[in-house]
């Protein structure tokens, strides 16, 4: 939403003609391009002539030489007044006009602003001290937001009343939300409490942090705080990494029980509530103690019978090993090699998939792409004989920031499980990535397990984010494991036990009797033979509602699903194509039926809801219904589309447990998705078919069809005599080009 205040102060900047201070876009929106300017333009009433977006150590310097320690209503200077009213009034305060005084209203706003960066008591007054003043020119905020809770947001709070006046500590936001600026301030409170100077403190976690965290800070049932913090610094990481413990410097039984409980999430040991050096580490730093032990690892190297020694013998039980090769330029050869699960199996060791492509180019990730991962992977891992359940480990490589994992990674990950569902839901999806990936991948209910890419210390995506709550495998170091012929780098991971990885593996066809694409350069010769088999066979039941050519690019449309639905049901893709460019025809016919099922439904609910809450009349049925039609783009009732798929729940095809016909709900929900959702209804298509075969008897290996098979399950497609051939006929035209296709 506009503000007509921020309008104000984007005029503002845009009253500069100076070069370096750019044109904003008046829209009333705060935006770091908006901070920015601001920032350029105290640069330049300071007298800075390299103008840039850092208020860096020269801007501060620079502040407080010509200003001293604070900006008052004495400082008397225009332009660096309108600048902090600008600045006021993007971060949402009262800026007491555009006037370029530092009046009253002025004056309370930064009052307030201070307190609310918990910093009133070492800055008093209102006064804007330069360190306020650079706080002021961020998008950081300070009050809370969103989801943030009062118990981050009293230790931000407190972190920066206590730390704000030394010279590295820059005040951090007070949202509470643990973010990457918030971790870096906590560990410049524990280098301070440590007794570092200001030119050593720079909060990172080095060997001198590490180091005196093992000296001064190991803390246990008893310890408290008095000249030093390191109690309630502790109890900050914890709450930072979601665990809800007091924050009030005493090491207390209940704190004990807390940290217990993380240090066995986390898999530290000893698992005793002690505050030791592996629980802080895993707290401030996402590879924790890397010299931890790890039973699990992961590499691009062929497990051979001397490295299935040298592992087993270090302590490893689990390995992950790369389903295929990356899809760049001469890859490297990092896949599963032929042999070589007998011999990880032989090894007393057991397997993780992984599955990675070019999982490191942001522009990989979008749903066509996830759609396609999901074919890949799903072969890749029959072939090898991973077993259905299995969790395949989808690599995003790369430091997505949060944006784009709203716009890149979530989408196409929604793809991948959406056709991987298609296909039968055989295999469970789980993602490599940094924290942040993980978590939301996780929260939205699109994967499983995560194998965390935790050695990526700088990572935004793992910086400020805890341990996702998921966890299978957290990658925190690559080491060397044995010698001479068993000498093998690898991977190092802590193991969460939530996945122990595979040991039974049973390979499946992959081979050339499965379809594949279809070659659009023959299109116009499959157009020709379908319009000359409509034109020339007399079908006066050919509605018209759709062309011929339209129902049949429909069918090519779709042709990734159906190749794919067709490889993983192992059936020829012509069952599916056939029924498809012939009910999509009839799908403008069945409107008005839809209309009345539509209606029924309509009915039930607004009746559920009267007997939730009988106030008045109950709501009378509509004067025409139907309870299910044949709907969508292959035409489908609702009723079919569950049984068939209740079929292959109890047959074994499909995992999952049977849906209930007799709920209305469920049939609502499965004919409006039918209706709704072409893919949806064309991946039913496969299970009525395998329906449609169990009761026609048809056993025949569904790849293996004869001509009387074909007629038989397509026959129950429908239910007419007759429609089995004439969908057999077009079965036939699609099957032509198919099978050169596949030969």
């Amino acid at each position: 939403m506009a503000d007509e205040m921020v309008e104000l102060a984007q005029r503002f900047i845009n009253s500069y003609n100076v070069p370096g201070i750019p044109k904003v876009e008046v829209n009333g929106k705060t935006s770091w391009t908006v901070m920015y300017a601001l920032t350029r333009a105290l640069q330049h009433e300071l007298g800075i002539t390299a103008l840039s977006d850092s208020f860096g150590p020269t801007t501060l310097s620079t502040l407080q030489s010509r200003f001293g320690p604070q900006i008052d209503d004495l400082t008397r200077h225009g332009n660096v007044y309108r600048i902090v009213q600008s600045g006021l009034y993007c971060k949402g305060y009262d800026g007491g006009g555009s006037d370029g005084t530092y009046n009253s209203r002025v004056a309370g706003s930064v009052a307030e602003l201070k307190a609310n960066m918990g910093v009133a008591g070492a800055y008093p007054g209102s006064g804007l001290q330069p360190k306020v003043f650079k706080a002021l020119l961020t998008m950081d905020p300070y009050v809370r937001v969103g989801n943030g809770t009062e118990q981050v947001r009293t230790i931000q709070q407190w972190l920066n009343g206590r730390y704000v006046k030394r010279r590295e500590f820059f005040i951090c936001p007070c949202d509470g939300h643990f973010s990457r600026d918030v971790q870096k301030a906590l560990v410049f409170a524990i280098q301070y409490e440590i007794g570092m100077s200001d030119d050593v403190a720079n909060g990172r976690f080095g060997p001198g942090t590490q180091d005196g965290i093992r000296t001064q800070a190991i803390l246990g049932i008893g310890s408290s705080d008095s000249t030093k913090q390191f109690v309630h610094l502790f109890q900050a990481a914890m709450r930072f990494n979601g665990w809800d413990v007091a924050f009030d410097g005493r090491y207390s039984g209940a704190l004990v029980d807390r940290v217990t409980e993380f240090q066995r999430f986390a898999q530290l040991l000893p698992s005793n509530g002690s505050a030791d050096f592996r629980t802080w580490a895993s707290l401030l730093v996402s590879t924790g103690d890397p010299t931890r032990p790890g039973t699990a690892c992961d590499g691009i190297t062929e497990i051979t019978p001397a490295r299935a020694l040298a592992l087993k013998a270090a302590g490893y039980t689990t390995v992950g090993r790369y389903l295929t090769n990356a899809s760049v330029p001469n890859p490297k050869n990092k896949k599963i090699q032929p042999g070589e699960i007998a011999t990880i199996v032989a090894g007393g060791l057991s397997l993780f998939p992984i599955y990675q492509t070019n999982g490191g180019d942001p522009e990989y990730f979008n749903p066509q792409q996830g759609a396609k991962d999901a074919l890949a992977a799903l072969e890749a891992a029959r072939g090898h004989g991973f077993r259905p359940g299995t969790v395949i480990y989808f690599s995003v490589d790369y430091d997505a920031v949060d944006e784009e994992v709203t716009s890149r990674v979530i989408p196409h990950f929604r793809a991948l499980n959406e056709r991987m569902v298609h296909y039968g839901s055989e295999y469970r999806i789980g993602v490599y990535a940094p924290r942040n990936i993980c978590s939301r991948l996780d929260r939205v209910g699109l994967t499983t397990s995560s194998f965390v890419s935790d050695m990526s210390t700088g990572y935004s995506g793992n910086l400020g984010f805890p341990l996702p709550r998921d966890w299978a495998f957290d990658q925190i170091a690559t080491i060397w494991v044995g010698d001479g012929d068993g000498r093998i780098e690898i991977d190092k991971n802590v193991a969460s036990g939530r996945d122990r990885g595979q040991t039974q593996f049973t390979p499946r066809g992959t081979d050339g009797a499965l379809d594949v694409s279809f070659d659009r350069a023959q299109q116009g010769a499959l157009f020709t033979d379908l319009i000359n088999y409509i034109e020339n066979n007399g079908h006066d039941d050919w509605y018209r509602d759709r062309e011929a050519l339209e129902c049949a690019n429909k069918v090519l449309d779709m042709d990734a699903l159906i190749t794919g639905l067709a490889r993983s049901f192992r059936m020829r893709k012509s069952l599916i194509q056939a029924v498809v460019f012939w009910e999509y025809q009839a799908d403008f016919t069945d409107d008005g039926v839809d209309v009345l099922v539509a209606g029924y439904f309509h009915w039930k609910e607004t009746y559920e809801a009267w007997e939730q809450n009988p106030v008045g009349e109950p709501p009378a049925p509509p004067p025409v219904w139907r309870e299910d039609s044949s709907t969508g783009v292959a035409q489908i009732f609702g009723k079919t589309a569950i049984l068939a798929r209740n079929h292959c729940v109890g047959a074994g095809v499909i995992p999952g447990t049977p849906l209930n016909l007799d709920d209305w709900h469920v049939r609502r929900d499965v004919w409006k998705r039918l209706r709704d959702d072409d893919d949806y209804n064309v991946g039913a298509v496969p299970l009525i078919h395998i329906h449609s075969a169990h009761e026609a008897g048809v056993t025949t290996d569904r790849l293996r069809y004869s001509d009387a098979d074909n007629v038989a399950v397509l026959t129950k497609y429908n239910g007419a005599g007759e429609y089995g051939r004439r969908a057999r006929d077009l079965y036939n035209i699609f099957e032509k080009y198919n099978a050169a296709l596949r030969g």
